[in-house]
């Protein structure tokens, strides 16, 4: 009689930053055999999306791109820990994060529903480029960011203050002459 007790599926996504100097065989290899260890946990892959070499946040090992993997699949609990076990001694792998994912959502509406926010978060980040582009190109057009200008209707050579300028004094005499002070 067997015993043994069939462990459910859970649905998992996993982000992994590879060394920059992997090379594409390399990435290949590495995936297959994660896609090997998933299968033999009785799962299966369902997408792997690269997003290329970006830089890190931190730097890892003076090391500051990483080659992003992005990846989904459905398997049991022992093959995530397998998993993490061989990317703690692949040298090639700088980071990675696996997390489980709510079963009652299918991967198809998970990968969809991260592809939105992607868009979204790229968007933004545009939109935010675009108006620094802008106010750099503002503030190249006005000589840099120390001349001040025009400011509050004064002239930049002009300190505002009426006591350092010159004031002409009428006198009240009885012939008429004027004086200047300084």
């Amino acid at each position: 009689m067997d015993l043994t007790v069939e462990k459910p599926l859970r649905k998992y996504e996993t982000v992994i930053i590879l060394h920059p100097d992997v090379n594409e065989q390399e990435q290949k290899n590495f995936f297959k055999r994660n896609q090997d260890t998933i299968k033999h946990y009785d799962g299966e892959i369902n997408h792997i999306d690269t997003w290329g070499k970006r830089k890190l946040a931190n730097p890892i090992e003076k090391i500051k791109l990483g080659t992003y993997f992005h990846s989904t699949f459905e398997a049991n609990s022992d093959c995530v820990a397998e998993l993490e076990r061989l990317m703690k001694i692949d040298e090639r792998v700088l980071r990675y994060i696996h997390v489980r994912l709510d079963d009652r959502n299918s991967l198809a509406d998970h990968v969809s529903e991260f592809h939105a926010v992607l868009a979204e978060s790229i968007k933004r980040e545009q939109e935010k480029e675009a108006k620094n582009q802008a106010r750099r190109m503002a503030m190249s057009g006005r000589g840099g960011p120390r001349d001040r200008g025009d400011r509050d209707g004064r002239d930049s050579r002009d300190s505002g203050y009426a006591s350092r300028k010159s004031a002409i004094v009428v006198d009240d005499d009885s012939d008429g002459d004027s004086s200047e002070e300084n």
